[in-house]
C-alpha cells in the first residue's frame, strides 16, 4: 500500500484538478443524498469522526480528529488519515494524508459550486480566516474565475493577517487587510473560520454576490445570518445533511427567515437543473461529505499511479 504524504497530494492534484475530479462524479450521476452519514463520537478534547463512500472503482474512509485545543498547542485542529481501497477487491491501495487531503477537497468543493454561482467577471474576493482552508478558498476562487484581482483578509490576529496578505501578494494578487464590511465591495466572500455567530451583516452584502461559509457542521453554528440565508439562491451538498449539520440553514429556518423546500443540491447545479436568481445574492453552504474525499483521493492515486 502506498503513503501518499502531503506534498505528494499537492504535487499530484493541483487545486483544478481537485474541482474537476469533483464535478465529473457530479456529473456521471454521483448521488450525495445516498451517502452514509457522517460517523461522529465525542471524545476527551474534541471529536472523532468516520466518513466511508465507495463506488464501482473504489471504496474509501477518512478517520479525522476535531480538536479545538489544538491552536493553543501549534497543532493542527483537523488530523487524520485516508485509506483508499479497489472498489471490487477492496484491496488497500493507499494511505494518504488526512490533512493535506481536507484542506484540498473543502475548497474544491466551494470551487465547483462558485464556478456556477459567482459573476463571471467576479474580481474581488472578501476571505474571513487565515488557515489552511482561506488560503484553499483562494486558490479555488482563483482557478475558477482568473480574473480575481484583489483579496480582502478579514481575521482577529493582526500577524497571521499580515502573513496573509503577503502571501496573496506573492502569488500575483493585491491584497489587504480588512474589517467585515468589506463585504460591501465584495464579489466573492469565503466564510473559512470556527466561529458560531455570523461574521457580518448581510444586509451590506451587494446583490450579486456569492458567498461560500465552509466552517461548520453543526447545527447550533453559524458564519452568515438568517437575513442572508432568506434572501438568497441557497445550495448545499445534500439535503439531508443540511438538514441536520448545516447550522446556517437550520437556525434560519428555526426563526421562520428560510425554507428548507427552497434549497437547491450542489449535484442538480452541476447537472443545470438549478441555477442563480437575478437579484438574489448565491450562498453555498458546505458541510464536507465523504464522497468528495473519495473522488479527490482516487484522483491523487490514479495520477501517481500514471506517473508509474
Amino acid at each position: 500500500m502506498h503513503h501518499l504524504d502531503a506534498g505528494a497530494i499537492e504535487r499530484l492534484v493541483p487545486m483544478s484538478a481537485a474541482i474537476d475530479a469533483l464535478e465529473n462524479v457530479l456529473a456521471a450521476g454521483l448521488d450525495p443524498a445516498a451517502e452514509p452519514d457522517r460517523g461522529v463520537m465525542d471524545v476527551p478534547g474534541g471529536q472523532l469522526l468516520m466518513m466511508p463512500s465507495a463506488t464501482a472503482s473504489y471504496a474509501g474512509v477518512k478517520v479525522a480528529t476535531v480538536t479545538p485545543g489544538n491552536a493553543d498547542r501549534g497543532l493542527p485542529r483537523v488530523q487524520g488519515l485516508y485509506v483508499l481501497l479497489d472498489g471490487g477487491t477492496h484491496t488497500p491501495l493507499a494511505l494518504l494524508d488526512g490533512i493535506a487531503l481536507t484542506s484540498l477537497r473543502t475548497p474544491a468543493v466551494s470551487g465547483v459550486a462558485v464556478g456556477r454561482l459567482a459573476v463571471p467577471d467576479a474580481g474581488r474576493l472578501v476571505v474571513f480566516g487565515t488557515g489552511p482552508q482561506a488560503w484553499g478558498h483562494v486558490e479555488a476562487v482563483r482557478a475558477v474565475r482568473p480574473g480575481l484581482r484583489h483579496v480582502d483578509v478579514v481575521a482577529r490576529h493582526a500577524g497571521r493577517t499580515a502573513d496573509f496578505v503577503a502571501r496573496c501578494r506573492a502569488a500575483g494578487l493585491s491584497a489587504s487587510a480588512a474589517t467585515a464590511d468589506a463585504v460591501a465591495r465584495a464579489d466573492v466572500v469565503c466564510c473559512c473560520t470556527t466561529a458560531r455567530e455570523p461574521l457580518f451583516d448581510s444586509s451590506l452584502l451587494p446583490g450579486h454576490a456569492t458567498v461560500a461559509a465552509v466552517g461548520s457542521h453543526e447545527p447550533d453554528a453559524r458564519e452568515v445570518d438568517a437575513a442572508l440565508v432568506g434572501r438568497a439562491t441557497v445550495v448545499a451538498e445534500s439535503r439531508s445533511v443540511a438538514a441536520r449539520e448545516c447550522g446556517d440553514l437550520v437556525l434560519a429556518a428555526a426563526e421562520g427567515a428560510f425554507d428548507m423546500a427552497r434549497l437547491h443540491t450542489l449535484d442538480a447545479l452541476v447537472r443545470g437543473e438549478a441555477r442563480a436568481e437575478e437579484g438574489r445574492p448565491r450562498l453555498f453552504k458546505s458541510a464536507g461529505m465523504a464522497w468528495e474525499d473519495l473522488a479527490v483521493a482516487a484522483a491523487a492515486y490514479e495520477r501517481w499511479a500514471a506517473a508509474g
